[in-house]
């Protein structure tokens, strides 16, 4: 039940308008509802309103993007997952992390940070197929250590949503706290040798698609993971997932 505001064009048409008490409105043209306002006061449109915007956001999984009904463009952006971070290496003992996974819309393609391996930095992940095409930042190397003393590993990798992973002296790297991929932090040291190596950032791209098609193709990039602690050297930090925001236009 609900009171309605009815413009009606039958018989000799005019304003009809009918009440009771549920506390809900209906305001309608020729017997259907356009909008309807509930006792709370929320707002719901039947159909898309001229002018405005909706958003789809993406942190997982993959599947098919579908276009809502009168859409005309959207703006796509994108971001691979971080890769995880290494722990530190102190001359016979060294451990990786894993890569950051592939984030895809269609035909674009962000693509994951490495993992954090060796003493020098590692590589973001590369982009292609946007307006806008950014790869992502690279992990840091960690500091070289004298015999006996703590040094930390080096930092994630930044994307285009924020930074990545810190490190510690005394414990692990710390994950890549940001949606969208920054890289985690390498693992602390306490012996001789160098601090672990920070993941690289996912890539990140963005596209404005007029006319859309209706459906797309998507797969959203897993996080890396860091490594684990292992004799002197302590573990290295995750990644940041990957994640895909979809606005959606109705002008």
């Amino acid at each position: 039940m609900a009171s309605t505001i009815n413009g009606t064009s039958t018989g000799s048409g005019g304003l009809i308008s009918t009440g009771d008490d549920s506390g809900i409105l209906n305001i309608q043209t020729n017997e259907t509802t356009a909008v309807s306002i509930s006792a709370a006061q929320v707002v719901t449109f039947t159909n898309a309103v001229a002018g405005g915007t909706t958003v789809q956001v993406f942190t997982s999984g993959s599947g098919t993007y579908t276009t809502p009904a009168n859409c005309k463009a959207i703006w796509v952006r994108i971001v691979g997952g971080g890769g995880g971070g290494s722990g530190g290496y102190n001359g016979s003992v060294y451990t990786s992390g894993t890569a950051g996974g592939n984030t895809t819309f269609s035909s674009l393609t962000a693509n994951g940070g490495a993992a954090g391996s060796g003493g020098t930095p590692v590589s973001g992940g590369a982009a292609s197929g946007g307006d806008i095409n950014i790869a992502g930042g690279l992990g840091s190397g960690g500091a070289v250590a004298g015999a006996s003393n703590y040094y930390p590993g080096g930092s994630g990798g930044s994307s285009a949503f924020g930074g990545g992973g810190g490190a510690s002296y005394l414990t692990g790297g710390y994950a890549g706290v940001n949606t969208g991929g920054g890289g985690g932090g390498g693992g602390t040291l306490n012996f001789t040798g160098t601090g672990g190596v920070g993941g690289g950032a996912g890539g990140y791209v963005e596209k404005l698609i007029n006319s859309p098609s209706a459906t797309y193709s998507y797969a959203v990039g897993a996080k890396g993971t860091g490594s684990a602690a292992s004799g002197t050297s302590a573990a290295g930090g995750d990644g940041g997932s990957g994640v895909i925001i979809v606005t959606e236009y109705y002008v």
